[in-house]
């Protein structure tokens, strides 16, 4: 993979990310509803990756540029939330071994 520049791939934006000012839980969003976006988002560009892979097979003149940056876009998404979620079960399983 190249070292290109984030900022240099057209239409890359970074997903919105919560703000942790209001860390209390007063921003009136729980956790479980930013969980619940965070892998929608994800399921969001899986659904576009697998649309434009679709459309690119069935000779829609999609551009293989494009196409490949999507399928990855979704890859590298997918790859945190399964980290996050690798730490979420990590730390329910540390505080399941804490002893009140």
């Amino acid at each position: 993979m190249s070292n290109v520049a984030l900022t240099s791939i057209p239409n890359f934006q970074l997903p919105e990310m919560p703000s942790l000012d209001n860390a209390g839980g007063s921003a009136g969003e729980s956790f479980a509803s930013v969980l619940s976006n965070a892998v929608g988002g994800v399921n969001k560009l899986n659904d576009s990756a697998a649309a434009q892979v679709s459309n690119m097979i069935q000779g829609g003149g999609a551009d293989i540029n494009n196409v490949m940056v999507a399928v990855e876009k979704a890859d590298v998404s997918f790859q945190l939330m399964m980290q996050v979620r690798n730490k979420i079960v990590s730390a329910y399983q540390d505080i399941e071994k804490m002893q009140f």
